[in-house]
């Protein structure tokens, strides 16, 4: 019973943070889980499993009070959609091109991108522009992005907002469509373990979703009332952060 409510309450933090700032549920909750003992094969599973619901609520509640437009028809909802049909042919290059590729070569590009997305967000708040919107960029970003997940089970959350941002979306906007698109990703990753094994072990997944469901609404509210470019800006400093703290890890391992 100590570990359900340690458990709950990780899944709580991580997804407040995630659904704040569109990134960082996956990032944080996986290794703090690989600490406490758990089989990688129990994690990874059930962490999919908790975004399925988590990024569909996050998205909807997010819509719900006026942070994003996910109407069928809106633009937010053609982001979406467009972010959705691009992580299939991520996906299918990442399985493609994954084998091949050295791990330590993997992490340092996703460390890079995720760094040189937020230093480009900072400079131009810093300078006062806006960005133009522009659908080649919200589709080469989203199949970076969904080709990250693919290849590392990373690095999909900041590209995907981070880059909404510099392709000329409000940051309130993009964390929202982030969330939803994030969710239908991970259900397709769902798909893929029941399609693969029978044998997976759900024991954390009642506890993540229990957890991460109860802050989405929390979060919903904490973005309502931040300031856009406050939020902006908090965004392009954990992205800054983020990609440092990947180059660093290794730099020293």
């Amino acid at each position: 019973m100590e570990f359900i409510f340690a458990v709950i309450v990780l899944a709580f933090i991580c997804e407040f943070i995630d659904s704040t700032l569109g990134m960082g549920y996956g990032t944080t909750l996986t290794p703090l889980l690989l600490l406490m003992g758990f089989d990688p094969l129990q994690i990874v599973p059930a962490v999919l499993l908790s975004e399925v619901f988590t990024g569909i609520f996050a998205g909807l509640a997010h819509h719900s009070i006026g942070n994003v437009d996910l109407k069928p028809g809106s633009l937010h909802f053609m982001i979406f959609s467009v972010l959705s049909i691009c992580s299939i042919f991520g996906a299918v290059a990442a399985v493609l091109i994954a084998v091949n590729i050295p791990k330590i070569i993997l992490k340092t590009y996703i460390g890079v991108l995720v760094l040189t997305i937020g230093v480009v967000i900072l400079i131009t708040i810093k300078r006062g522009k806006t960005h133009l919107f522009s659908w080649k960029k919200i589709v080469g970003l989203s199949i970076l992005a969904s080709f990250n997940k693919g290849i590392s089970g990373g690095g999909y959350g900041p590209v995907v907002c981070g880059g909404q941002i510099l392709s000329g979306v409000e940051g309130k906007k993009a964390i929202g469509v982030t969330s939803f698109a994030e969710g239908l990703t991970c259900f397709v990753g769902v798909l893929g373990f029941l399609f693969t094994t029978n044998s997976i072990d759900w024991v954390l997944a009642p506890s993540l979703i229990i957890g991460a469901m109860l802050s989405v609404p929390v979060s919903a509210l904490a973005v309502k009332r931040i300031d856009t470019q406050r939020l902006t800006l908090i965004i392009g400093i954990v992205l800054v952060v983020l990609g440092s703290l990947t180059l660093a890890n290794i730099c020293l391992f």
